[in-house]
């Protein structure tokens, strides 16, 4: 199954504020039911088991709602992990509203507009950036340039969650339609899933940008999701 590019929907901003918060509330039940969050938590995990912290600061890049690192958030404190979490997305219509000023002080996360290529923030900035399927919707340079920019303002690494491109995938997505309350969401889906990469397709990408792909780590996860550690230094 080729790879095939095309714009989503969500990406147009065609959608009014109204469909885009039931496209998000489908997005989010994905990302719970099928392998989302989970994907995250267990990376996290790594790299809090490898640095030997549980202490962790992390930018969730292209986040949405942001449903996916409170929910890894939550998971990771009982199990004695403090993961403090920073919204960023490029839309405000996007971010949760309740989250929208940087000022907050209650224990929730900070949410922040701004372009993805050029995060507003000093090197080192945080302990991990972090995204949720956000990588598929980036060519091969775009992903390059994501990733050195994650980096450059992360102390440990950058996380990528996303989708993995296969036949049986894209059917499952096909059969989903009955449970999509969000015509966008499930459109967006079908597109996402057609423009996702393969494990070895990021492992060349990656590889061909960074040192032969030293400090690359790729796992697949639950219904076709993979998730890749890139570390700031070979090893963690």
């Amino acid at each position: 199954m080729r790879r095939l590019d095309a714009p989503e929907i969500l990406d147009s901003d065609a959608c009014s504020p109204a469909d885009v918060q039931v496209a998000m509330r489908d997005i989010g039940r994905v990302n719970r039911w099928f392998g989302g969050v989970s994907t995250t938590r267990k990376m996290v995990e790594r790299v809090a088991r490898v640095s030997g912290t549980h202490h962790l600061s992390l930018l969730e890049v292209a986040a949405g709602s942001g449903e996916v690192p409170e929910l890894v958030k939550r998971k990771l404190a009982r199990r004695g992990i403090v993961l403090d979490v920073t919204l960023l997305d490029r839309a405000q219509s996007h971010l949760p509203r309740e989250n929208a000023s940087p000022s907050n002080r209650d224990g929730r996360s900070h949410s922040v507009v701004a372009d993805a290529f050029a995060l507003p923030f000093k090197d080192d900035a945080f302990d991990l950036v972090s995204c949720c399927l956000f990588a598929h919707h980036l060519n091969a340079q775009g992903l390059t340039q994501f990733v050195r920019e994650g980096l450059r303002v992360s102390r440990r690494g950058l996380l990528i969650n996303d989708l993995i491109r296969h036949p049986l995938h894209l059917a499952l997505a096909f059969a989903g339609f009955p449970f999509m309350r969000s015509r966008v969401a499930w459109l967006d889906g079908l597109t996402s899933v057609r423009r996702a990469y393969v494990p070895a397709e990021i492992q060349s990408v990656l590889a061909s940008a960074f040192s032969g792909g030293a400090g690359i780590e790729i796992s697949r996860h639950y219904l076709f999701r993979m998730g890749v550690v890139v570390w700031k230094t070979p090893g963690g």
